[in-house]
């Protein structure tokens, strides 16, 4: 068997990995190539482009680096066709992924997609594409099945691959003291992957943090990124940066700022407080609010169904909100207990652990078995 993995950003890496060891449980000869990074590397796959090279934030972003994803999307065709995978397994990234649909179509590909596009947050008409070209797709998020059987689409969910990942974490007994934190009780910082997220939004939580001098600021970086994009920042406020050990920074943290995306429901599951901080450019915010069709841009207030973490976003993005936010998750117990509680119930929203096992046996299942 032969499978073709497609993931542009730090967490379809982390969830494609997964997957890929548990295919291999099931069929140990199987081979793998991908887009994705270091975790699928890891778990035995060859990566033909690494997420670090394909992450573009925003639509003025997007434009800018037009001539690379026209080069990357040919590529890519031209790769599947002369490796001709069994099954393609698309993971997320959806403005490259649902663009080669109609290819992976006309070439008889078998397509997976595992872990939905956010169709239900904007461009819902594009559900069309994913009724005519996909033959199977696999959710994570509890609601996102019966929004696609209300656009007669089958959908199966498979529970939250991060809920394996902080299942199967081992804590550093060394973290504190490699890292001369003594005691913990820090003020985290989660930036982001991208290059455009770090630029824009660490700065500003560097300066609220810099309002809380009685708390030690850790900066969680990604092991995708070099140092120096973060040192760059040192002299807004001191801190000390750690690369890859995410869950450990989340461990010992008081609280903790964290650019939106997958990196907000990590915290809130880590059972750490936390704030939302979310900056773009003015066209892209712009543009954006004009086309998301939600009330949230947190998963964890999405899943949840109300505003349980604060979101500052765009102007919000800024000391003085951010401030006080933070003032409250620090010294209000009552907010924290809320948070803590939210959090409870939300874990119980997602299922339990397994959805890496769920998800290989569905795509082992697709179509009686391949």
């Amino acid at each position: 068997m032969k499978y073709y993995l497609i993931a542009g950003e730090a967490s379809g890496d982390l969830h494609g990995g997964r997957l890929i060891r548990e295919l291999k449980k099931r069929q140990p000869q199987a081979h793998f190539r991908a887009w994705g990074g270091d975790f699928m590397q890891a778990q035995g796959a060859e990566i033909v482009r690494h997420y670090r090279d394909l992450a573009f934030m925003g639509f003025a972003e997007v434009v800018r680096n037009l001539p690379a994803i026209w080069r990357n999307f040919r590529f890519c065709e031209s790769d599947l066709l002369a490796f001709r995978p069994d099954v393609v397994v698309l993971i997320d990234y959806p403005g490259f992924n649902m663009r080669l649909l109609p290819f992976l179509k006309k070439h008889g590909f078998r397509v997976v997609w595992y872990i939905s596009p956010q169709l239900w947050a904007w461009k819902a008409s594009r559900v069309v594409k994913i009724r005519r070209y996909v033959d199977q797709m696999l959710c994570i998020l509890p609601f996102e099945p019966e929004w696609y059987a209300r656009h007669a689409v089958q959908a199966q969910y498979v529970g939250h691959p991060l809920l394996d990942a902080l299942h199967e974490f081992e804590p550093s007994n060394q973290f504190l003291a490699d890292h001369q934190l003594v005691g913990g009780g820090y003020l985290a910082l989660l930036p982001g992957s991208r290059t455009q997220e770090i630029r824009k939004i660490l700065p500003a939580m560097l300066r609220t943090a810099a309002r809380f001098p009685g708390y030690p600021v850790v900066v969680a970086g990604a092991p995708n990124q070099p140092a120096d994009r973060y040192l760059d920042f040192e002299g807004i406020a001191p801190f000390t940066l750690v690369q890859g050990q995410t869950y450990d920074v989340l461990l010992h943290a008081r609280a903790a700022m964290v650019t939106s995306g997958t990196a907000t429901l990590e915290t809130a599951l880590a059972g750490c407080p936390l704030l939302v901080a979310y900056k773009g450019s003015a066209l892209s915010y712009a543009i954006g609010k004009r086309l998301v069709k939600v009330p949230f841009i947190s998963l964890v207030n999405l899943i949840a169904g109300r505003e349980l973490v604060r979101e500052c976003i765009q102007d919000a993005c800024h000391p003085g909100p951010m401030g006080d936010e933070l003032e409250l998750l620090l010294h209000d117990e009552g907010r924290r207990g809320v948070l803590k509680q939210g959090f409870s119930t939300l874990r119980a929203q997602l299922g339990g652990v397994g959805a890496s096992q769920r998800a290989a046996e569905a795509i082992l299942g697709l179509g009686g078995g391949i």
